[in-house]
């Protein structure tokens, strides 16, 4: 076990509601051993901001890792040349121009054709009935894997992180999670039996055209679809939640004077929808008289390093008038989310904008509960459009 000081939390309670927990850490313990999770917590951002970027100690090769074990050794699970060279090879898909050139007009078609029928219904909730399908509209083009429901990828998305954040060994949790991941290995073999498939800009055919093999694609193809969903889904019905609590905000974002990416950018900090991620120690390392022991396992905290009081005063507040160039929210080192451009796109330039201007007058119509420590969302956004009320 690790020199560092104990701090004990009750996972249902840290599930609900990490912050409390994370405040105290970082207050009196910012790194601390956790034995529920059996891996130290890095609390404080200035500590995870140097610390991920000393690969040869913090690594993100974890042969025994529940990523690993469940969908294979994507890149996230790499460092050094390997990782770049698969980051180099899905460039192509995820480049800010294929984004905007490509990706972006993919969106806004998606959009388009959900908001269609729910400018028909009086109340409705935005996660399952827009976001959901939205982004997984979304990553079926990206991916390519145009043969699957956005039904479908939502569920594997979701049944791949319950399984990467199984520390409790829930041996349902983990089957549902290998079922998940064969399902999209079975769509993925059927779509590279389509030759259409081998020529766009998808993440399927932009692998194996730059030379990764199978084993390769298929594994980041999972990586993509474990992060492309849930983050994007979480990240749109959890500010649209936000600015329904704050009227004047919504306002100010309505007539301009607020700018969407200062939204995106603050409800990101201040729920992160990553709030961890694993490390390996490679090596013997002491770091402010804590000693890290080869082979333990070290969680990186980005929820908490966003809301360190050294550097967001009122951290517990949402404010998107503050700055937050300090936020660590997509990482802070060689694996900061090759997805980022996709997901601002989605969420700033399309998803936002199109929602608020189909339903300028909405009310929610029950109390929003959200849930999860290393991916956290809410369970639903219900609410009414007053358009419709007659």
């Amino acid at each position: 076990m690790p020199d560092a000081p104990l701090f004990s939390i009750d996972l249902a309670e840290f599930n609900n509601d990490p912050y409390p927990a994370l405040a105290k850490m970082r207050e009196s313990t910012p790194i601390a051993y956790v034995p529920e999770l059996d891996a130290t917590l890095i609390t404080r951002r200035d500590d995870i901001f140097d610390l991920e970027k000393q690969i040869d100690i913090f690594s993100s090769d974890q042969p025994e890792g529940l990523m690993t074990q469940l969908m294979g050794q994507n890149m996230m699970r790499k460092d050094g040349d390997a990782h770049q060279r698969e980051r180099r090879a899905i460039f192509p898909t995820l480049s800010p121009k294929t984004v905007r050139d490509v990706w972006t007009q993919h969106f806004r078609h998606a959009c388009t054709h959900i908001l269609e029928t729910l400018a028909k219904q009086r109340s409705f909730d935005v996660v399952k009935d827009f976001a959901m399908p939205l982004s997984g509209e979304a990553l079926k083009a990206i991916t390519g894997l145009s043969n699957m429901s956005w039904q479908d990828m939502d569920r594997v998305s979701q049944g791949m992180i319950d399984g990467c954040a199984n520390y409790a060994g829930d041996p349902e949790v983990e089957a549902h999670c290998q079922h998940c991941t064969a399902l999209i290995d079975a769509h993925i073999s059927d779509r590279m039996r389509d030759k259409s498939a081998h020529d766009d800009f998808s993440l399927i055919s932009v692998q194996l055209k730059n030379g990764l093999c199978e084993e390769e694609m298929r594994a980041n193809v999972k990586l993509a679809i474990s992060g492309g969903q849930n983050e994007p889904r979480d990240a749109i019905a959890g500010i649209i939640w936000a600015l329904l609590q704050y009227p004047n905000m919504l306002r100010e974002v309505q007539n301009g004077s607020l700018p969407y990416l200062n939204i995106f950018e603050e409800f990101t900090r201040w729920i992160a929808p990553i709030g961890m991620s694993p490390r390996r120690i490679a090596k013997p390392f002491t770091y402010k008289n804590i000693t890290f022991q080869k082979d333990t396992r070290a969680f990186l905290m980005f929820g908490s390093g966003n809301r360190d009081e050294a550097h967001f005063k009122k951290a517990d507040e949402f404010d998107p008038y503050r700055n937050t160039s300090k936020a660590i929210t997509f990482g802070a080192g060689p694996h900061f989310c090759a997805g980022a451009w996709a997901a601002k796109a989605l969420i700033v330039d399309v998803a936002l904008p199109m929602f608020l201007r189909h339903f300028p007058n909405l009310t929610l119509c029950e109390p929003v509960e959200f849930k999860g420590w290393a991916f956290r969302g809410p369970r639903a956004v219900v609410v009414e459009n007053n358009d419709l009320r007659h």
